[in-house]
């Protein structure tokens, strides 16, 4: 047998183990509320082939390679168990297995024990204020995690009618995406009802301009938490109009919060959010990009200080074609050129990070791409550092750690920005472009400032409502040293 048709034979094994991995899945997210992931991308709903490709995937992204019937062994062995609610890393119960030595189901009976019997949290009411290029890809992965009726629950978005056939439009934006591709599934609308139904989600359409005057109840929408997505109001006093609206219970905004909101970068201090606080923030996607890879670094190294320069794609706010704009540079085509400009990202680290207070300065570049930005970090740190043991680091962060659903990290001479579209991580570390000379470390982080930030506001969305379930095998904490 020649080597091309070894490889087909291995890629058919490989796809006909995928297809047994599939009932699994879907299986234990409907019966258990249990969802698996791989090193962080889910499961479900992908195809035999999509299994098989997020396996080599992770794999490239400096994973350690993981063989396919190893996660069929493993999922097979969950099934049995019947676990409660929870969230279940397949790569890390493989890779736990092969260093404890015990029998796959012993070893799975006492890692996941603390989800034996757990029960799903109740259903919470989300509210999309705004349809754009976050609430249309919020919604995506909001019914992507609809389950058995549990957690959070899509019910609504807000928009102010822009035309006649205004219904089959917003259905058409959240079916078709020129950068995040087709939407996984079924968009059909009910005009009768002004709403859209998205895999058999019924999204009710509510027309307004007014936040304080919607009527949610007579939606059957109760305690809902509205997610301002129109960034027309950044302060306590603009956010709280939500709350005069019936049917409100809390606020999130996926924007740069004014003093006193709190900005939340979900791993970092999302263990601030109290039951009282009724408007806060997500923060920016730059600083929930840089955030944790700052905290992982100031944590081993120590930050003295550090700039960080984003090399950021356009956004809405920035003109096609030249033309007047009120900020400066902005009004230049932004398909054409290379735009510098201000950000606060890096001033805004320190809402999360109070020890990098007055230690960051930032700027931006934006240019003509449509998706996906890169950091470039440049610090000053107090203990001196090498290339291979910071990328060593990170690494094992990316992997192990409780930032490991912020922070991934890539070995490749090859990738491109466009590499990282859909990541569901807030930022990936690029290791071959790390610069490290004693007390200088230069670091290029990748992100989707798009799709990853959206993960990072479900993330958050999901402590304010309670929804998120336990996360097994229990992340560890990541020293230096090993």
């Amino acid at each position: 047998m020649n080597d091309s048709a070894a490889h087909r034979d291995d890629w058919t094994e490989s796809e006909e183990l995928a297809e047994r991995m599939i009932p699994l899945i879907g299986a234990l997210r409907r019966e258990h509320e249990v969802v698996t992931s791989l090193h962080g991308h889910r499961l479900l709903g992908l195809s035999a082939t999509g299994l098989v490709e997020v396996h080599e995937r992770v794999a490239q992204l400096g994973h350690e390679r993981l063989p396919i019937e190893d996660s069929l062994a493993v999922l097979e062995a969950i099934h049995a168990l019947a676990p409660g609610a929870s969230s279940l890393d397949v790569a890390r119960l493989v890779a736990g297995h092969a260093e404890s030595g015990q029998p796959l189901e012993a070893y799975l009976a006492d890692v996941l024990a603390p989800a034996m019997g757990a029960v799903a949290a109740e259903a919470t009411d989300v509210v999309l204020y705004g349809f754009g290029r976050i609430g249309r890809l919020l919604a995506r992965i909001l019914i992507a995690h609809t389950g058995g009726g549990s957690g959070l629950r899509l019910r609504a978005i807000v928009v102010r009618r822009g035309a006649e056939n205004d219904l089959v439009k917003r259905a058409s934006l959240l079916l078709r995406d020129s950068v995040h591709g087709r939407f996984a599934g079924s968009v059909t609308v009910d005009e009768d009802a002004e709403q859209i139904i998205a895999n058999g989600t019924r999204i009710q359409v509510i027309y307004s301009d007014d936040p304080a005057t919607i009527d949610y109840n007579a939606h059957g929408i109760h305690d809902a938490i509205v997610v301002d997505n129109t960034g027309r109001w950044r302060d306590e006093a603009g956010l709280s109009q939500h709350l005069q609206s019936k049917g409100v219970a809390r606020v999130l905004l996926t924007a740069p919060g004014k003093s006193p909101l709190k900005n939340i970068v979900h791993g970092i201090n999302d263990d601030t959010i109290a039951d009282s606080d009724r408007i806060i923030s997500a923060a920016s996607c730059t600083t929930n990009a840089i955030t944790p890879v700052l905290a992982a670094i100031d944590e081993a190294y120590g930050v003295v200080k550090g700039h960080v320069e984003t090399v950021h794609s356009f956004t809405n706010d920035q003109n096609l074609i030249d033309n007047f704009h009120k900020g400066d540079r902005r009004g230049r085509s932004a398909v054409l050129n290379m735009v510098i400009t201000e950000t606060g990202a890096a001033k805004a680290v320190a809402k999360a990070l109070p020890q990098l207070e007055g230690k960051l300065t930032g700027s931006s570049i934006r240019v003509p791409t449509p998706d996906v930005s890169l950091a470039v970090l440049h610090l000053t740190i107090e203990r001196p550092a090498t290339k291979d043991e910071v990328n060593d680091y990170l690494r094992r962060v990316s992997l192990h750690s409780k930032l490991r659903q912020q922070i991934d990290y890539v070995e490749s001479p090859d990738v491109v920005s466009t590499d990282f579209v859909g990541s569901h991580r807030a930022g990936i570390v690029d290791g071959l472009a790390t610069i490290a000379d004693e007390d200088t470390l230069i670091l290029y982080v990748w992100y989707d400032n798009e799709f990853g930030y959206s993960c990072q506001v479900i993330r958050v969305l999901e402590v304010m409502a309670g929804s998120h379930p336990i996360v097994l095998p229990e992340r560890r904490e990541v020293t230096l040293q090993g």
